[in-house]
């Protein structure tokens, strides 16, 4: 088995030394001080409200439920998950929504909105904006199909926000694979957990401008030329032309079964047809080794797709803001610090 050369492969070298840095430097999806009963006597009704209110959501439009998972992943990859997505601009305090990643990306603020002035009315001051978002993605997953989990309460709401942090934090569309890996890493989350976690592509769509340069690169080479590939290609561009005018067009990740929450993703993957550059990479990078097998594992077995979700979403909303639970709050309207 012939070894890899360090000083031969420059950008393997450079990965290596960041992956050193990342492990000195990053968040901990740890043990944080969160406790599945936190509200049983406080407010012994939060989840059914929560539920509730996502029922109608996801009624209304089942896309709903894929904006509230993004929020989510969103709001925890920047300062822990403390519902610091969900502020807006003020004179004091930049908001992470206007932020690269997020600014044309990001929708549903109003469902959290909804159900935090349904949790105000039956327990003012109680449930922080941080646990309503937690609780309301595992619910949006569970209402298109997809697996329960246990959600860990108690999260303080925090009294900043990480304009910075959310450029430079979350993955991008064109990201590549070591970068995107590296990101995770920081977060204390696995390969395994990234590869997971992507599966929420499963739902949702993209915007033409996230999605340009794969149909107008190399999504014909990574699919095979295949016929019915060349079709759906033919309907992406149709959509989203070669320079601007388009950006706001969209398309579902998965269109195979774009409301519902299965593996299909993967499969997508498998034949090369990934919308996002930075989802077939986990197949088709030279770099691939380990997600690529990852990959092929929760393509033939959804079970263990559908395990391996719920493990990761739960280590991911336990990445905690240390902060906010000295100087956090509950707030009153989660769009605003308390005054």
């Amino acid at each position: 088995m012939a070894l890899i050369s360090l000083h031969s492969n420059p950008l393997l070298l450079q990965f290596m030394l960041l992956i050193f840095f990342v492990l000195g430097n990053r968040l901990h999806a740890s043990d944080p001080p969160l406790t599945l009963d936190y509200y049983a006597s406080t407010c012994p009704t939060v989840l059914e409200i929560v539920k509730k209110e996502m029922e109608c959501a996801v009624l209304a439009d089942p896309r709903n439920a894929a904006l509230i998972v993004r929020l989510h992943f969103h709001d925890c990859f920047v300062q822990g998950c403390d519902g610091s997505i969900l502020l807006d601009d003020t004179v004091t305090l930049q908001g992470e929504k206007k932020a690269s990643p997020n600014i044309n990306s990001l929708k549903g603020f109003g469902i959290i909105d909804r159900i935090k002035n349904k949790l105000e009315s039956e327990c003012p001051g109680i449930v922080s904006c941080a646990d309503i978002l937690t609780i309301a993605a595992r619910d949006a997953v569970i209402l298109v199909g997809g697996p329960y989990w246990h959600v860990p309460l108690g999260r303080k709401d925090s009294v900043t926000a990480g304009y910075a942090l959310a450029n430079t934090n979350i993955p991008t569309p064109d990201e590549g694979l070591l970068s995107i890996i590296s990101k995770f890493l920081y977060q204390g989350l696995s390969v395994t957990d990234m590869v997971a976690l992507a599966g929420a592509h499963t739902i949702g769509v993209a915007r033409c401008a996230s999605f340009r340069s794969r149909i107008y690169g190399d999504l014909k080479a990574t699919s095979g030329h295949d016929p019915i590939t060349d079709s759906h290609l033919s309907d992406l561009k149709s959509i989203c032309s070669p320079i601007g005018g388009s950006d706001n067009n969209i398309s579902a990740m998965d269109y195979v079964t774009p409301n519902l929450f299965d593996n299909s993703f993967y499969h997508i993957l498998l034949k090369g047809e990934g919308l996002l550059n930075s989802d077939q990479e986990m197949y088709s990078s030279v770099y691939a080794m380990g997600t690529r097998e990852l990959v092929s594992k929760y393509a033939e077995d959804a079970i263990a797709f559908f395990q391996q979700f719920s493990d990761s979403m739960t280590k991911m909303g336990n990445i905690t803001n240390s902060d906010s639970f000295i100087t956090g709050e509950v707030r009153r309207n989660c769009r605003f610090v308390n005054t």
